[in-house]
């Protein structure tokens, strides 16, 4: 069988599906590697994969003629995607549900793909999860990009002129890269604020060193203690001071001693999530906030769809002069009302930076964690039926009853299989 990896064509993408350590283990599983010459660019050489056991080749069509399996990063070109085959399987990042068109094409031509957002969010396929690996890269970038930007210090210095106060940070979403970019400003010395709609990510956020945004923190303190404090009346506090001390505790069925609270309770309430109540009171305390930051860094993603909206006009005017926003979600609509993807403009003397693919200004690394994803999902949708011990012979094996294979598969058989990419075409038609 058959592996291709093939130069990377689209704009300003500097990664590769497979790098060297990755090849030389698929060769040691059985699979044939054909890589297009100039697809490591300048730090994964073509010397590098003939010794780790590929083939290269000079021209893209005869990569695509010969290869079952093609992984690639980036979604393929019109021109690329003419050059599949029926039975062909296709890994790369491909948003169904943004682009129709080239999935309807792909399945058409009989293609089987694989897109690498719709990787499901299970422990199980965690070594598959290209979509974190890179959301990762994402959020480190983004926190050093606006620390770049903002006209001075992150953290708070001591000099001989004086002290600087440490920058105040918000960072919208607390998933993988929201955490890698409170990670990286808490280490680099600002005062961190994060808020997130979904209660589990609290204390996600001030484990790393964040201020989650909490309106019922923020509560003024009415002078009243949490527990009411039982003082025995009557004819228990007569018998209590006779040295029957049983009758000085208080009866069950009207209080709850502290530390004994029904933890039923808590736990039910973060299954249901935050009360529509107090999301509207944590956005007025969000729209407070904002007029502390220096640095905001928004970074909601919602994989086949537009991206919310969680700063509008009236928030960035209300931002210090020369704050910094940094919108990680600007290729999907921007988390920004103002953003404009690839651009850095300013607004009331605030600076919007929509930076787009910045997995790829970390090419590196990023193509080393996504060839290892790419190399396990690989191994997952593949199975060795050689009867010899010492040889591989890998076969594509698609069971669809698996959860990876269902969720990844989005066309297969000459049909969409992504309810998301069906109805997307259905309303572009």
């Amino acid at each position: 069988m058959k592996v291709g990896v093939p130069k990377e064509t689209a704009e300003g993408e500097r990664r590769v599906g497979l790098v060297p350590e990755s090849v030389g283990k698929l060769v040691k599983g059985g699979f044939g590697v054909i890589v297009e010459s100039g697809a490591g660019r300048d730090y994964n050489l073509d010397e590098n994969y003939e010794e780790a056991g590929a083939t290269l080749v000079e021209d893209a069509e005869k990569l695509y003629g010969e290869a079952e399996i093609v992984v690639k990063v980036a979604s393929p070109t019109e021109d690329e995607a003419g050059k599949m085959r029926e039975g062909q399987v296709l890994l790369c990042f491909l948003n169904g549900p943004q682009n129709p068109e080239l999935v309807k094409s792909l399945a058409d031509a009989g293609v089987t793909v694989f897109s690498n957002e719709a990787i499901p969010r299970t422990s199980v396929a965690q070594a598959m999860d290209a979509l974190s690996s890179m959301g990762s890269i994402a959020g480190y970038k983004c926190a050093l990009i606006a620390a770049d930007t903002l006209g001075k210090y992150v953290p708070m210095l001591s000099t001989a002129a004086g002290t600087t106060k440490a920058a105040n940070v918000m960072i919208f979403g607390v998933a993988v890269a929201g955490l890698q970019a409170i990670a990286i400003m808490h280490r680099l010395g600002a005062n961190v604020f994060a808020y997130d709609i979904r209660p589990e990510t609290k204390e996600q956020a001030q484990s790393l060193g964040a201020t989650f945004i909490d309106s019922e923190d923020e509560k003024e303190d009415d002078g009243e203690d949490e527990f009411e404090v039982y003082e025995p009346e009557g004819f228990r506090k007569l018998m209590a001071s006779l040295g029957f001390y049983s009758f000085a505790e208080p009866p069950r069925d009207v209080y709850v001693l502290e530390g004994e609270e029904d933890p039923s309770a808590d736990g039910q309430e973060k299954d249901e999530g935050w009360s529509r109540e107090k999301l509207e009171e944590d956005q007025k305390l969000i729209r407070e906030r904002m007029k502390e930051m220096d640095i905001v860094i928004t970074t909601a993603l919602v994989p086949g769809r537009k991206a919310p909206t969680l700063v509008d006009k009236d928030m960035v005017e209300s931002l210090k002069p020369g704050s910094v926003i940094v919108d990680l979600a600007a290729e999907s609509g921007g988390n920004c009302e103002l953003t404009q993807p690839g651009e850095t403009l300013k607004h009331n003397r605030v600076t919007i930076i929509g930076p787009v693919n910045l997995p790829s200004a970390m090419p590196i690394h990023a193509s080393q964690l996504l060839s290892r994803n790419m190399y396990n999902l690989i191994g997952h949708i593949t199975e060795d039926r050689s009867e010899d011990k010492d040889r591989k012979d890998p076969h594509l094996a698609l069971d669809f009853e698996d959860e990876i294979i269902a969720a990844t598969c989005i066309a297969h058989d000459g049909k969409i299989r992504h309810e998301a990419t069906r109805e997307a075409l259905q309303e572009a038609r």
